[in-house]
């Protein structure tokens, strides 16, 4: 039954949401993600006055929402991928994340502009308070159920794959026993979560750089030592995408479904995740973090699952043949690192898992309390607050030595629940998510070279006036 929910949920209902999502926003934006591209790093290390007030930065908020996009599903999904749809399933891939690369950009401007102010001078945010607050009182039923699926998505599923992925990587490379690496993992995750967000995001503003540039170094040796093998394997993802060639795979409707199941795990776009990180920045218009999480999204999908396809596909343990999720998960790209690297190249995408995994189980964690926060008051939330946290440890714990097969059917389901929630309500927000957005141009048309926001500049949208008071303005 679990396994039909879910096919029928991704066969007819998803695709079709995350298309017309996705593309609406991209052509009705102008093609937003490319023509704001360059501003990412002008917003990303421009002043940070954030750290007087203890928000965090836009660039805190930007590598802790890519701790969370960079995990599992790098190495292990895009692997599944391949395994059961063939290397059609990349091209899909790919397609999901450029169009998520929009819907990003309007989730988490939405997400910053209906953020709250909370008493400690912090914000927060997401999908939950742009839906109670930006559609209307009468939808906050929706809000709940966004939160209860977030809290059960991230707090329980995900962390379950991510534990399960980086238990069964050391195993295979150093022969440590899955309870093992359970329990360390869940002492570990323990020591940090107790400390709150702001010690999350110092660990994963190091952690985070750190291990996806390593990543890409090592898959762009890879792609020097194979570099005239990489234009067969780039026409196979495409022909394969279409059908075209010999079948591969589970054949094009196969590759269809798992490039944008495991897409959408891997970049998150369209979830509502990252836009309750998104939404503790302090920016000067809500613009301005849309476009960094825009950024996050081609940092996941283009580059770092592309660096994974390619190492398999250029490698030669991965057989066509086979549509076991068991043979194709970590495993496989271990083995296919090794063929290119030696053991060393297995021993690597262990650590780069452990990392990944580890960085994404404390986004999950910061998700699921988000999530408390707006289902309960005060009293009883710092009670469900602790079960939570003890909650977490256990699943890490729990997680490493699980079934694989059950622990991706449940999150698929939960996953696509939660993204029909927020995308629903994003096609619901989509005009006041362009008129912010032509706020910021408007001002960029008058030679302002950071444009500003304040509540008041559009009082229809009925935002926090402590989260948005009036700024000054600076011209070029």
């Amino acid at each position: 039954m679990l396994v039909q929910l879910t096919d029928l949920l991704w066969s007819y209902v998803l695709i079709a949401l995350l298309i017309a999502v996705g593309l609406g926003f991209t052509l009705s934006s102008r093609f937003v993600q490319f023509r704001f591209f360059g501003r990412m790093f002008s917003v990303l290390f421009g002043k940070k006055e954030a750290a007087k007030n203890g928000q965090l930065t836009s660039f805190q908020a930007l590598v802790l929402s890519v701790a969370g996009r960079v995990g599992g599903g790098n190495i292990a999904g895009v692997a599944v991928a391949i395994t059961i749809g063939g290397p059609g399933a990349i091209f899909w891939m790919w397609l999901v994340g450029l169009m998520g690369m929009a819907t990003s950009f309007f989730e988490c401007t939405l997400a910053q502009a209906y953020k709250t102010a909370e008493p400690d001078g912090s914000f927060r945010g997401g999908p939950a308070q742009y839906i109670s607050r930006g559609i209307g009182a009468n939808w906050r039923p929706l809000s709940i159920v966004y939160s209860i699926l977030l809290l059960i998505t991230f707090g329980v599923a995900f962390t379950g794959v991510q534990s399960y992925a980086v238990a069964t990587s050391l195993q295979d490379a150093f022969h440590i026993p899955l309870k093992v690496s359970g329990l360390a993992l869940a002492v570990v995750i323990a020591l940090i979560i107790f400390g709150g967000v702001k010690r999350i995001a110092r660990i994963a503003e190091i952690l985070v750089p750190v291990m996806a540039i390593g990543y890409l170094l090592l898959a762009l040796i890879v792609l020097v030592m194979n570099v005239t093998a990489i234009p067969h394997a780039l026409e196979l993802i495409v022909k394969s995408a279409f059908g075209l060639g010999p079948a591969v795979g589970g054949g094009m409707g196969a590759a269809i479904m798992m490039g944008m199941k495991r897409g959408l795990f891997s970049n998150e776009a369209g979830l509502g995740s990252a836009p309750n990180v998104a939404a503790t920045a302090f920016v000067p218009h809500p613009v301005n973090q849309g476009i960094v999480q825009s950024f996050s999204v081609f940092i996941d999908t283009i580059l770092l699952c592309t660096c994974t396809a390619l190492i398999i596909l250029l490698g030669t343990n991965y057989d066509p043949a086979s549509t076991s999720v068991a043979a194709g998960g970590v495993a496989l790209t271990q083995a296919s690192l090794a063929t290119h690297l030696g053991e060393s190249g297995r021993i690597f995408v262990s650590i780069a898992l452990l990392l990944f995994g580890f960085s994404t189980i404390l986004y999950n964690y910061y998700l699921g309390e988000n999530s408390l926060a707006f289902l309960f008051r005060k009293g009883k939330g710092t009670l469900a607050v602790m079960v939570f946290r003890l909650a977490v440890i256990l699943l890490c714990g729990l997680g490493a030595v699980a079934n694989l097969n059950s622990v991706f059917a449940f999150s698929d389901l939960t996953m696509g629940l939660l993204a029909v929630a927020n995308l629903t309500a994003l096609i619901m927000l989509f005009k006041k998510g362009l008129r912010i957005l032509k706020h910021y141009e408007d001002q960029l048309k008058k030679g302002i070279e950071s444009p500003v926001f304040a509540a008041a500049d559009l009082p229809e949208l009925n935002l926090d006036d402590k989260a948005w008071p009036a700024q000054t303005v600076e011209k070029k």
